[in-house]
């Protein structure tokens, strides 16, 4: 595994680093160039925004493994993919999209709120004897860093497969934070096929038009897709996000109504589409949601093995009986967090983070 942080001007990408190789086995990798993209006007301040880049000293630094080129980086690191290894040195566009094409590699970016970053900053020019900018004139190289159209670092982080939000006020915090958090899940690179089954299901709920609810749904046998399926009203029928089902328009609450309901759910479209000589024993139901009685139902009729849902549903004792009865297994799926991730730990020390 490879993670590449990015970030903002004291975000906490280099205490991140830290944390992952002296707590979770990561080694440092670092490019030879540090010509990092100009964002200050004077030789005085683009020294002071130098500095803040550079790492502390100790065992991070001393034990890096430099290289002249990304492609040199990547020839080092495929060989050596199951270890495992962090850089920050990720300054462009070309770069990042010679490290996505690897498998192995996570980019995860790294903001914080603007005032603690600028305080962070000061911090560090009084400790290397310099005179810390203003607030203002912090808050300008900041925009220029993230959002100049040539250098800026936005291109980077909104590419991020996880962001992280690092508002914690000690390193004692932000270490707790992300052992809860595990950077290392290897699910991140590659999911497994709960996950991947699960992430075509939201995706075929992106195909919904109901009015008060999307789901999708994913017919599986032996790890291969038997059908799709997402809920909305009948073929032919006017859809339900033109007025298709009085029902789903009227804003009727969750399990009222449904009787008057127009729309075929996720799961009954996915099994009509698959037919009930395609599934046999083995065949796995992932869906959105667990399913309503109704569907519940048809799933034990036509012997569905196993139900996979990601969120909870108004009927889910019920759902959850009728498949015990019916020799169905239920389970619930939870996939490591990506997104926007806040770093907070409830018991925060006197430790700046860095």
């Amino acid at each position: 595994m490879l993670i590449g942080l990015c970030g903002g001007i004291c975000a906490g990408k280099h205490a991140i680093a830290e944390y992952l190789i002296q707590h979770q086995g990561f080694q440092l990798l670092e490019l030879v160039d540090k010509s990092y993209p100009r964002i200050a006007d004077g030789p005085d301040d683009d020294l002071r925004l130098q500095a803040s880049e550079v790492k502390r000293k100790g065992s991070t630094q001393s034990s890096a493994l430099v290289f002249e080129t990304v492609d040199a980086l990547l020839t080092f690191v495929t060989k050596r993919w199951r270890e495992r290894w962090v850089t920050t040195d990720i300054w462009d566009g070309a770069t990042l999209d010679r490290l996505l094409q690897r498998p192995f590699f996570l980019l995860v970016s790294v903001d914080a709120p603007v005032s603690l970053r600028w305080k962070r900053f000061s911090d560090r020019c009084r400790r290397r004897q310099l005179d810390p900018p203003d607030l203002e004139k912090f808050v300008l190289w900041n925009d220029r860093h993230i959002y100049d159209k040539d250098i800026g670092r936005a291109y980077l982080t909104d590419r991020a497969q996880v962001r992280l939000f690092n508002s914690s006020s000690s390193l004692k915090e932000l270490h707790a934070a992300l052992e809860t958090l595990d950077l290392a899940d290897e699910q991140r690179l590659r999911p497994s096929w709960d996950q991947y089954f699960m992430q075509l299901a939201s995706l075929a709920a992106h195909r919904s038009n109901c009015m008060k609810r999307r789901v999708g749904c994913v017919l599986v046998q032996d790890h291969r897709v038997i059908s799709t399926g997402y809920n909305g009203t009948p073929r032919h029928i006017k859809n339900c996000n033109e007025g298709g089902c009085p029902r789903c328009n009227r804003g009727e609450g969750g399990g009222a109504g449904l009787s008057t309901c127009l729309c075929i759910h996720a799961e009954e479209n996915a099994l009509l589409e698959a037919g009930r000589e395609r599934i046999r024993e083995g065949a796995i139901l992932y869906c959105d949601t667990c399913p309503c009685l109704t569907c519940t139902v048809k799933i034990a009729q036509v012997g569905i093995s196993e139900v996979v849902y990601s969120q909870s549903y108004n009927m889910d004792r019920e759902s959850a009986a009728i498949l015990e009865e019916a020799g169905v297994r239920l389970r619930q799926f939870s996939p490591p967090r990506n997104g926007l991730i806040y770093l907070q730990s409830a018991n925060p020390s006197s430790s700046v983070t860095e």
